[in-house]
């Protein structure tokens, strides 16, 4: 098929804090040369930020680094933090709060923000616009375009108007090659090119398994009178008896809250539902108290990518980079992967910079400075220090393993001298279900709790309805005749959307995928114990549409 094509010094997979502190660093770096780059940015939310959710407590280095005068360029960091609370839920009406001094520093939150990333996004990208970059929100990167060479050359965006058969509909439009000299992949966690990307590099030979985890986020408005701007509370215990995992609880602007729930993918439990151990979370009396009266208007969920240092790919590859959350950057002792995927983003840009320096017009096709840079930097430092978090948490549970935690930060500031893995993968951590302790959830109260569908609808999720699936089973017998016997089919817990059901009908029953309820999570591609379901990009400007996640 004859595409349109067009030619980029650099082209970049994603406008999340990652990706568009590549394009605004690049364009920085250029401009002090007085070098001319043509740079584009590819969304395949709606707009830029349609498709970011994040907590997010907000750690300013890397924006201090990119922007210095960020403040009077009016970035949406509003509400630094005042006060941190963390609590220990021993069950469902009780709960401890824990004196600063016995929980890890990397949990307190001085000089931080309470921010939309959202937000936070839209805003760089205006950053990345006015310095000369070109952001195509609405346009999925769903091929990767592979040179003669082997090397990356850039992406294929995706078709637009082809109907559930694969064949063209009335006002179809091919896809357009989108070629560059470097290619940056800042997807998220668990992008589907990223995903390819590394297996067909290898690029994860050397490192442990990368583990995952479901956040949930939901914002409510709140009665002014409970309200204090700046306040953050984390929690661990109650409801998650049989995973691992913490809660929060923020602060924000405008008599907002932002509040939710992190459920570690390892689970054995195939009958624990992400979604409902969440909705059980708010009845709590430490989240009750400020929910009591208020309104939800919004609800999310995105997995997190937090095997951290151990888990760090190799990052280079001809052609190319993967940066942020789709390296798998995210501290999670910190619980925060904003800042360490901005600086990922800029070293990627010094990298590029200095290439097309030296030789502009065949530059070297491998950036293997970059793994320099990223080694010598504070962000390889901060991932060191936390490499034992995540691990002693998953091998000694959350109460031994926070303790464990807070003697490391705290007395040996992340440096004793052993390192703690975790080589299981997720996926196969899960219990047949005829071993497994059968969970029966209370019904959601329509106050504080609700259902998934009702939860979906305030995401504003929307996808074009003729299209191909882009949940895609490898072997279609399988939920049926493997994971439903086996594990009970757990993707109809694990999805916080309610995409995956079993329906029996005269006597039979049939797998169904419900894809227009998709919040591309991507925690079916990561939990299916049989690893049969591939996640790709629907069509562009499909999926939520987060106002203000």
């Amino acid at each position: 098929m004859e595409r349109e094509s067009m030619e980029f010094d650099v082209v970049i997979v994603g406008a999340g804090p990652a990706g568009l502190s590549t394009a605004c660093k690049l364009m920085q770096l250029a401009n002090e040369n007085d070098q001319e780059l043509m740079v584009c940015v590819v969304e395949k939310g709606s707009e830029v930020g349609a498709h970011i959710l994040s907590g997010a407590v907000f750690e300013p280095r890397a924006m201090n680094e990119l922007f210095p005068d960020w403040k009077e360029k009016g970035a949406p960091l509003n509400t630094p933090v005042t006060e941190d609370h963390i609590y220990l839920l021993n069950s469902e009406s009780s709960s401890k709060r824990l004196p600063n001094a016995i929980t890890p520093k990397t949990m307190h939150n001085d000089g931080n923000y309470i921010v939309s990333m959202g937000n936070v996004c839209r805003w760089l990208a205006e950053q990345a616009e006015q310095l000369g970059v070109e952001v195509f929100p609405g346009f999925a990167a769903s091929e990767v375009i592979y040179n003669e060479d082997g090397s990356v050359g850039g992406v294929l965006t995706g078709d637009m108007g082809v109907g559930a058969d694969g064949q063209p509909k009335d006002g179809y439009m091919p896809g357009m090659e989108l070629r560059a000299k470097y290619t940056v992949f800042a997807e998220g966690c668990r992008g589907h090119l990223g995903k390819e990307l590394i297996e067909h590099f290898s690029l994860d030979k050397e490192a442990s398994p990368q583990h995952y985890a479901i956040g949930f986020k939901e914002i409510w408005d709140i009665d002014p009178a409970k309200h204090q701007p700046g306040l953050v509370v984390h929690s661990a215990g109650w409801p998650l008896n049989d995973a691992t995992g913490g809660s929060y609880l923020y602060h924000a602007e405008d008599n907002q809250v932002f509040v939710g729930l992190i459920v570690d993918l390892n689970y054995s439990n195939p009958y624990l539902s992400p979604f409902d151990e969440f909705q059980q979370l708010k009845h709590h009396p430490v989240f009750k108290q400020y929910l009591e009266g208020g309104k939800r208007v919004s609800y999310g969920a995105r997995a997190i990518a937090k095997g951290g240092f151990n888990s760090l790919p190799k990052m280079t590859f001809p052609g190319g980079l993967i940066v942020g959350c789709e390296a798998g950057t995210l501290n999670f002792a910190k619980i925060k992967g904003n800042h360490t995927a901005m600086k990922s983003g800029m070293l990627a840009a010094e990298s590029i910079v200095e290439a097309l320096t030296k030789n502009a017009e065949a530059p070297e096709s491998e950036l293997t400075g970059y793994t320099d840079k990223f080694k010598n930097s504070w962000v390889y430092d901060e991932l060191f220090r936390s490499r034992n978090f995540g691990p002693a948490i998953h091998k000694l549970g959350n109460f031994w393993g926070g303790a464990f935690n807070t003697l490391e930060q705290n007395f040996f500031n992340g440096n004793l001298f052993f390192t703690m893995k975790d080589e299981h993968k997720d996926y196969a951590q899960l219990d047949l279900a005829a071993d497994a302790r059968e969970i029966s959830y209370p019904k959601p109260d329509g106050v504080l709790s609700f259902d998934k569908l009702s939860s979906v609808f305030l995401s504003n999720t929307n996808h074009e309805e003729e299209q191909p699936c882009h949940l895609q089973l490898k072997d279609a017998s399988i939920p049926l005749e493997v994971n439903f016997p086996k594990y009970a089919e757990p993707a109809q817990r694990y999805c916080p959307a309610g995409v995956y059901e079993i329906i029996e009908e005269e006597g039979s029953k049939r797998f169904q995928i419900n894809a227009q309820n998709c919040v591309h999570c991507k925690t079916c591609d990561i939990k299916d114990p049989s690893q049969n379901i591939r996640w790709v990009v629907p069509e562009g400007a499909g999926g939520p549409n987060y106002p203000n996640m």
